[in-house]
């Protein structure tokens, strides 16, 4: 009995030993006495020999490597940044990959490759603009360059990403200096706009008044002003108060003796 479960641990164990799960996300390729096969497998259970033969396993999914560095600018500075290189690896060339590059394709290939296109971009760039709306430019470069030098490789180049910038403290400070000093100018304009604005409306009120006044004054002629003043003289006369009438026989004028005689005191 023990026997016979000894033996069943032993087959179980050869047979696990002899076993490789590909997992999604990942392509396995079979190697032989140290050659690689050249197909790739998809995931699933695969059954291999394990005393001439092992699966490598390859991530076919994006990857995220991240580097730090220091980039040169145009005016000859170094300008610490940080940055994402997302790819992936072509499933169908995971082997061709393996042969020609090894496992190690990070470190052999892609952060040289990086390296090398990103002094070539950053170089023509200068310091201010990795800071502004010029990053992106940046980036896209930095990717086209790379996914021209990986070219055939199995490689695919998603994006560069400049996640942070570390500038100079003098050309931090002047930077904001000259976003702060735009900022003031295009407040500045919008206040004069207003005023401008505010200008044009009181133009326009002064000229609606003029207009009244003109209409008013073209119309009160000396006939109109003449019957205002006899209307004004009717009611007048009605007041009980003694009244002194002056009169040219064109305009009458009406004083009270009474007022004349306390201003007279």
């Amino acid at each position: 009995m023990k026997k016979t479960k000894l033996l069943a641990i032993l087959s179980l164990s050869v047979f696990l030993s002899s076993c490789a799960v590909i997992r999604q996300g990942e392509v396995g390729v079979k190697r032989t006495f140290g050659k690689y096969s050249d197909q790739a497998y998809t995931e699933g259970l695969r059954v291999f020999n394990p005393l001439t033969s092992t699966f490598v396993k390859v991530p076919i999914q994006t990857e995220n490597l991240e580097v730090a560095l220091r980039l040169p600018s145009k005016e000859g500075l170094n300008i610490g940044a940080e940055i994402s290189i997302l790819y992936n690896i072509i499933a169908k060339d995971a082997p061709e990959l393996l042969r020609n590059v090894g496992r190690e394709y990070e470190r052999n290939v892609i952060l040289p490759v990086f390296r090398s296109a990103i002094a070539d971009v950053t170089s023509r760039f200068y310091a201010k603009d990795m800071h502004t709306g010029q990053r992106g430019t940046i980036e896209k470069e930095i990717a086209s360059q790379m996914t021209t030098l990986l070219d055939g490789k199995g490689i695919v180049i998603e994006a560069v990403l400049i996640k942070s910038i570390q500038l100079p403290p003098n050309l931090a400070r002047a930077i904001e200096e000259k976003l702060e000093a735009e900022q003031q100018a295009l407040r500045m304009e919008f206040v004069l706009q207003e005023e401008k604005r505010e200008a044009e409306r009181k133009r326009i009120e002064a000229e609606g008044v003029r207009d009244a006044q003109k209409i008013i004054s073209e119309g009160l002629d000396a006939q109109v002003l003449q019957f205002k003043s006899i209307e004004a003289f009717l009611e007048l006369a009605k007041s009980p108060n003694t009244k002194i009438v002056i009169s040219d026989g064109d305009m009458p004028i009406m004083m009270s003796p009474q007022a004349g005689g306390e201003g007279g005191k």
